[in-house]
């Protein structure tokens, strides 16, 4: 991908962060679940969180922000700094001992899934869509298995290789999908979010 011209991608990543530092928020990506959670409503109806890929915990801060009610299981690779009344896993969400271990840690079934899951970049455009793409899948099958009946999904998706296969998949999972893209959000980003309620498929009773 080439490098997109004018500025206004750096002063928007500049407004985040300088926003971000301002009110104590630990990413600027803090800002992207926020205008989806009030555009969307995401967190209505909602009591219990899965948050996958949480480090450094801006989305985290958020939903304690919003509802201080919310109970929270948060999951990564990296540490988080601890946040008041988190269950923190540390820990690989494709790993099988992992997702016991969050199984244990939710105590039955969650109101809504996150993902602001990302690979680590290599630097080869279609190699890090392939293994965000990966990502992505995984945290709907954990969605699947782990949702209520009425839960939801959101999770980050690269728009490239695998992309329209996914969404096609991921609609045949779930009563509404749909995508969306914060205004935090790069305009020239491959980035996009999907929003899926209502899952068909379930592997818990």
């Amino acid at each position: 991908m080439g490098k997109p011209r004018g500025g206004e991608k750096d002063r928007k990543k500049e407004r985040y962060y300088q926003a971000a530092k301002k009110h104590g928020y630990r990413s600027r990506s803090a800002y992207k679940l926020r205008q989806i959670a009030k555009k969307h409503n995401l967190l209505q109806g909602v009591d219990k969180v899965l948050e996958l890929c949480c480090s450094p915990g801006g989305w985290t801060q958020v939903l304690r922000e919003i509802d201080p009610g919310l109970r929270i299981v948060a999951v990564d690779l990296s540490p988080m700094p601890p946040i008041q009344d988190v269950k923190f896993i540390l820990g690989d969400i494709t790993s099988p001992e992992i997702i016991e271990t969050i199984e244990v840690a939710i105590e039955g079934a969650v109101d809504l899934v996150l993902s602001d899951c990302s690979p680590k970049v290599s630097g080869t455009w279609s190699l890090d869509a392939v293994r965000q793409i990966y990502l992505a899948e995984h945290t709907i099958e954990l969605a699947l298995r782990l949702l209520t009946k009425n839960g939801k999904v959101l999770t980050k998706v690269f728009q490239g290789q695998g992309f329209q296969e996914f969404l096609k998949s991921t609609r045949t999972k779930f009563k509404s999908v749909k995508l969306v893209k914060p205004e935090a959000s790069r305009s020239t980003s491959a980035e996009i979010y999907l929003v899926a309620k209502g899952p068909i498929r379930k592997n818990i009773g």
